[in-house]
């Protein structure tokens, strides 16, 4: 009888020595699952953070970018790639006569005789508001940008006439254009008026292929995303861009 008494005494504490065993290994189950969610939950964190960070730097300071037209030549050529400075939209300074500029594509790209008005010759946009502001212009999502060089700055008289350019009267010197090269309107467009307030004129360098200010209107602002900063590729080319 004693010895069947201790056997199932052994058997019990086997069993609850098993069961404690099961109810650890149970624990640290859960534990390391709960591990493993935490550091999935930190890198998620940490990627969000990483994304915000990027974003807001290149809205607010600064953003590398590829040429893709023609209408800069030939001072930029196709995938060139450029370094945007991006204060002066967050400081609302305009950029100086000669800078090359970024701006947002404006609604309207031409007129017909009867729309155009050169007493008001700023470029027309889209108003956007809330969501479709934050995606359209702080997340860049559908955003189609130019790239042209600040030529009129505001209060001046820009003439075009005669295959040049003339501000308050005064041909402008343009050394950045090809030999041979003219400066004229093609069908209706804007060539004898006065820039608005904070606003600029603006063209591409290689005039007979470019899509400008000439067309549609100067370019409000609000509107300019960047001036360029520097060249980064081509190597043999780093550097300011003139």
């Amino acid at each position: 009888m004693d010895e069947n008494k201790e056997d199932i005494k052994e058997t019990s504490e086997a069993k609850k020595d098993k069961k404690e065993e099961i109810e650890k290994s149970e624990s640290k189950e859960k534990e390391n699952k709960k591990t493993v969610a935490k550091e999935i939950l930190e890198w998620v964190y940490c990627i969000i953070i990483a994304v915000v960070l990027a974003v807001t730097f290149r809205y607010f300071i600064g953003t590398p970018t590829v040429v893709k037209m023609v209408s800069m030549q030939p001072t930029l050529q196709q995938d060139q790639r450029l370094w945007l400075n991006r204060w002066g939209r967050t400081t609302k300074k305009l950029p100086k006569r000669g800078e090359i500029i970024t701006f947002e594509e404006p609604y309207r790209l031409s007129y017909n005789v009867n729309e155009i008005d050169e007493e008001n010759p700023v470029a027309q946009y889209i108003d956007r508001k809330g969501f479709d502001w934050f995606t359209y212009n702080f997340l860049e999502i559908g955003k189609k940008s130019y790239i042209k060089r600040v030529i009129a700055l505001p209060g001046e008289h820009v003439e075009i006439k005669e295959g040049k350019v003339y501000i308050n009267d005064e041909v402008l010197q343009e050394d950045y254009i090809q030999d041979g090269i003219v400066t004229d309107v093609t069908g209706v467009g804007f060539e004898d008026f006065v820039v608005p307030e904070n606003c600029v004129f603006a063209m591409g360098d290689n005039r007979n292929h470019s899509q400008d200010c000439r067309a549609f209107g100067c370019i409000p602002l609000e509107k300019i995303e960047s001036t360029v900063a520097f060249r980064i590729w081509p190597l043999n080319l780093f550097g300011k861009v003139e």
